[in-house]
């Protein structure tokens, strides 16, 4: 890698996560994006999608442009599929190159269960144990050791920020949780809000993919990797009639003996040297509002009226510290950056 910047090749620049790793890459002062690629828009400005980026970027081409030697890190974001394609054909012939892939594409370590659960054959298998499953402040330095970087689903990181490292330490029943999660129709891609454009999804809280929302299996892998204990869950999700942010509502029983006290100091001494981690006084009132356009997350930590199940609220915007801005903490992770560079 370059001394002074890396050459960054974003694929999959316009959509609604492309767009936001482009802008907050353009304000990073280690990076030079050599080459923005989006198979539809090949010939415009990146600017013509998003005002917001004012520096001059390279216009968008087409993959076969692209000139592997002279890019150190690939940022993928594309429809599942299609990052695994990719990534197996440069993979060996280039061994400079290293990967983050914003899609499923190599978060799900069971082919079997990626294939039922996405409809898509995986085309790399092998590449799955080459690659790590990064969420930023739990992975950190073990980070280094791998070229493909599987970043996690927006819910999934919501999520397992506040339980893995209560499951972890044995605070909470795992038997039974449940998860309620809200989100900005963003969330659901362009192509979904495409096709809800009308007033219902702009006026309205909409439950979808109930009891199989694709990020399921995602969670049910990761925090299964911190306890011998059975893992039983219930997740929905919901769409908000807002562009960004996710408000995750987690309910769980304590252990005998364990207090909300007890909780909220463990998630702080976790989480101490992490300044995107935000642990809240018990009883905060919380909303996605605070962490829009940042890549913080907010947690707040509530009784309930029953005295030992506790509500743990957990707020991102799903596309900085559920996407785009995680990809980047886990670049300045790679690079031995400190992890706030380009972030907020």
């Amino acid at each position: 890698m370059s001394k002074n910047k890396i050459n960054i090749a974003v694929i999959g620049a316009t959509g609604f996560t492309g767009l936001d790793l482009v802008y907050l890459l353009s304000n990073h002062s280690k990076v030079r994006i050599s080459y923005l690629c989006a198979t539809k828009s090949v010939g415009k400005k990146i600017s013509f999608f998003d005002k917001r980026i004012k520096k001059k970027m390279p216009t968008i081409s087409s993959i076969k442009n692209i000139n592997w030697k002279k890019v150190d890190i690939v940022f993928l974001s594309l429809p599942n599929g299609e990052a695994q394609k990719i990534i197996l054909k440069i993979y060996s012939k280039f061994k400079n190159l290293r990967f983050i892939d914003l899609s499923a594409d190599f978060r799900i370590k069971n082919i079997k269960t990626y294939k039922k659960n996405y409809k898509i054959k995986h085309h790399a298998p092998k590449l799955l144990k080459k690659s790590l499953y990064a969420i930023s402040e739990l992975v950190k330095k073990s980070i280094k050791n791998y070229r493909i970087i599987a970043n996690p689903g927006c819910y999934p990181t919501s999520i397992q920020i506040p339980l893995i490292p209560l499951i972890n330490k044995k605070l909470i029943e795992t038997k039974s949780i449940t998860i309620d999660s809200k989100s900005g129709y963003s969330g659901a891609g362009k192509s979904f809000a495409k096709k809800f454009t009308h007033k219902n999804l702009l006026n309205s809280t909409f439950a979808y993919a109930i009891n199989n929302h694709r990020h399921i299996v995602e969670i049910d892998q990761e925090l299964k990797k911190y306890t011998k204990k059975k893992i039983n869950f219930t997740f929905n999700p919901h769409l908000l009639p807002t562009f960004r942010g996710i408000l995750s509502s987690i309910y769980v029983k304590l252990k005998t003996g364990v207090s909300i006290h007890k909780v909220q100091k463990e998630l702080k001494s976790f989480y101490k040297k992490d300044q995107f981690i935000k642990v809240l006084k018990i009883n905060s009132a919380i909303g996605s509002g605070n962490v829009l356009n940042t890549n913080n997350c907010e947690i707040s930590i509530c009784a309930t009226r029953e005295k030992k199940k506790i509500v743990i609220f957990s707020a991102i915007d799903n596309l900085v510290k559920g996407a785009s801005g995680q990809a980047i903490q886990n670049m300045n992770l790679l690079c031995n950056y400190p992890t706030n560079f380009g972030l907020k």
